[in-house]
C-alpha cells in the first residue's frame, strides 16, 4: 500500500503536518507496512511560507519591516533548501490583519513592507522569489513595494510621490536608475488566482478596495489613480500590462510585478505542487488523500483540493478528501476527480468542541483508519 498525503490546514484548528501524522496513524493501524509519503500544502495563500519551507528543509527567518501604516513590525519570510529561493507571503507585511478596521484607507496604506522582505532576501544572496500576494490591505498598485527597492516615482515637479494608492494619481515620471542592481538577476514567480485586470468595472478598485476600507468615492478615485498609473508605465516603460489577467490582484500590485520586476503570474496551488514535483511523487501511488477544513464549490476555484484533482486525474490515481464539514455543493468535486469526500464528524457537537484540536486529530485519524478498513475489504 503506497499512499501520498497532501492536506491542507485546517484554518485555526490543526496544521497540514498534525493532520498528516493522524491520517499516517490511521492507515497504519490498518496497513502497519504501508509506504507513507507526506507533504504540506497550500494554495498561495495563507500558509503556504511554512508549507514550502518544510517541503524543502528551508528556513524562516524574521526582520524589521514597515506595515502598511509605515508602522515598524517584524515580518517572516522563507529560504527554500536551496539556499536561493524566497517565498514570501505579502500579507505578512502589508496583510488586511495588521491594519485596524477603524483604519484601513487604500489611499494611504502601502506595500512598502513587501518591498523591504525582499530586499532582505537580496542580501542574503537569494535570486529567486516566490511571492503570495493574497489578503492585502492596499490599493498601491505595488509602487510602495518599488519604493522600498529603490524605484522613484515623481510628481509634476519631480519630487517623489507620497505612499498608498492616493499617490498614484501624481506620478508623471518613473526613474528606475537607483533600482537595487541584484533585482536584474532575479526570477519573480507570483502566486495569483484571480484573473482581474489593473482598473475597469472588474479592476482592483471596484472589486476589492470595499473590503480594505474604501468609500464608494474612494473606490473611484482609486480606479482613476490605478488607470493614470497604468497610462505612465505604458508611457514611461513602453508597458502595457493594466490588462493582462491577474494585474488586478492584490490592489493591483500583480500590475506591478508584472511592468518593474517582470514576474510570472501562475495558479498558487500549482507553484506548490510543481516545488515539490508532485507529479512524480505520484508514481507508484495507490491513493492520494488531501482535503482543508471545509469543502465546498468554492473549493473547486484554484484551491488546493482543485489543483490536486487534476493532477490525480491525469496520473490516474484515486484521490480521497477529508474536510471538518462538507457543504451541500460540495460533492460536485467529483466531477473534477475527488473519488471520494468524507466528514471527519462523527456525532453531533459544537462548533467549539468540533474545532479543538484534540478532538479533530482523534476524528482525522479514526476517518483514516474505517477509510482504510474498507479499501481493505474491498481488496479481499
Amino acid at each position: 500500500m503506497n499512499v501520498l498525503i497532501a492536506m491542507d490546514s485546517f484554518k485555526g484548528c490543526a496544521s497540514s503536518r498534525e493532520l498528516s501524522c493522524a491520517i499516517e496513524k490511521g492507515i497504519k493501524g490498518v496497513y502497519p507496512d504501508a509506504s507513507i509519503g507526506a507533504y504540506e500544502i497550500a494554495d498561495g495563500g495563507e500558509g503556504t511560507l511554512e508549507a514550502m519551507v518544510a517541503n524543502s528543509g528551508g528556513k524562516i527567518f524574521t526582520c524589521k519591516v514597515h506595515d502598511p501604516l509605515m508602522k515598524v513590525i517584524e515580518a517572516s519570510y522563507g529560504i527554500l533548501g536551496d539556499g536561493v529561493t524566497c517565498v514570501i507571503e505579502m500579507a505578512r507585511a502589508s496583510g488586511l490583519p495588521l491594519v485596524p478596521k477603524e483604519k484601513r484607507n487604500p489611499l494611504l496604506t502601502t506595500t512598502f513592507g513587501v518591498g523591504e522582505l525582499i530586499q532582505e532576501a537580496l542580501l542574503k544572496g537569494c535570486r529567486k522569489f516566490i511571492v503570495g500576494i493574497g489578503g492585502s490591505a492596499t490599493n498601491d498598485a505595488g509602487v510602495g513595494m518599488l519604493q522600498a527597492l529603490g524605484f522613484s516615482f515623481l510628481d509634476k515637479e519631480g519630487k517623489e510621490v507620497g505612499v498608498g494608492g492616493g499617490a498614484l494619481g501624481n506620478v508623471v515620471r518613473i526613474d528606475t536608475s537607483n533600482a537595487l542592481s541584484a533585482l536584474r538577476e532575479c526570477t519573480f514567480t507570483v502566486a495569483c488566482d484571480v484573473d482581474n485586470p489593473m482598473y475597469g468595472e472588474r479592476g482592483a478598485a471596484h472589486i476589492y478596495s470595499r473590503q480594505k476600507g474604501a468609500s464608494e468615492a474612494d473606490v473611484f478615485t482609486l480606479d482613476a489613480h490605478v488607470k493614470h498609473f497604468a497610462q505612465v508605465i505604458e508611457k514611461e516603460l513602453g508597458k502595457d500590462v493594466a490588462h493582462i489577467k491577474g494585474s488586478g490582484a492584490a490592489g493591483a500590485l500583480g500590475g506591478g510585478f508584472l511592468a518593474f520586476l517582470n514576474a510570472t503570474l501562475c495558479s498558487g496551488i500549482d507553484i506548490v505542487l510543481d516545488a515539490i514535483d508532485f507529479d512524480a511523487k505520484l508514481r507508484g501511488i495507490d491513493f492520494v488523500i488531501t482535503g482543508e477544513g471545509k469543502i465546498d464549490a468554492q473549493s473547486l476555484m484554484g484551491k488546493v483540493i482543485s489543483g490536486i484533482a487534476k493532477r490525480c486525474v491525469k496520473a490516474n490515481v484515486p484521490l480521497i478528501a477529508l474536510a471538518g464539514s462538507l457543504e451541500e455543493d460540495a460533492f460536485v468535486s467529483h466531477e473534477s476527480g475527488v473519488s471520494a469526500l468524507f466528514s471527519i464528524l462523527h456525532a453531533p457537537m459544537s462548533l467549539e468542541e468540533a474545532m479543538g484540536k484534540e478532538t479533530t486529530l482523534k476524528s482525522v485519524e479514526q476517518s483514516a483508519g474505517e477509510i482504510f478498513r474498507l479499501i481493505k475489504v474491498a481488496r479481499l
